[in-house]
């Protein structure tokens, strides 16, 4: 008998380990900043993202100017999303819309293009290798 009451602390302790894991252990999110100048060849980056990880990359560009970024991958659940700063909602969702964009920015200011796994892909920890190419023209 002693050992089954070890045995079920032991259990409880694993299972107050396992459901109070800290905020700190979120997935990681690769951040990166992107200088686009008007009328240059297109940037390209290349990454590899795993499960819930994304991968963000934050431009400055003015009003008028068309932003253009296409998503080469090799993992079919692999899209992008592009947020305006101090906007509540995409301005362009790639599960929705597919891997390519191209448009005028609405406003001067920071735009971030977030990579990212589907959940279906994310639940199941698959790896999506890419290629982002971005490019701004006045």
């Amino acid at each position: 008998m002693p050992h089954r009451h070890l045995s079920i602390r032991a259990s409880l302790l694993l299972a107050a380990l396992v459901f109070t894991t800290p905020a700190w252990s979120a997935d990681p999110v690769h951040k990166e900043n992107v200088e686009l100048t008007a009328g240059k060849t297109t940037h390209s980056m290349k990454g590899k993202i795993k499960g819930y990880a994304t991968a963000e990359y934050t431009v400055t560009g003015k009003a008028g100017q068309t932003l253009s970024v296409k998503l080469k991958t090799d993992q079919a659940s692999n899209y992008f999303n592009i947020r305006q700063a101090g906007q509540d909602e995409a301005l362009f969702i790639g599960s929705t819309s597919g891997n390519s964009y191209q448009a005028k920015l609405p406003a001067d200011g920071e735009y971030t293009v977030q990579v990212y796994l589907m959940r279906n892909a994310a639940r199941r920890n698959a790896v999506a290798s890419y290629r982002l190419e971005m490019g701004l023209r006045d």
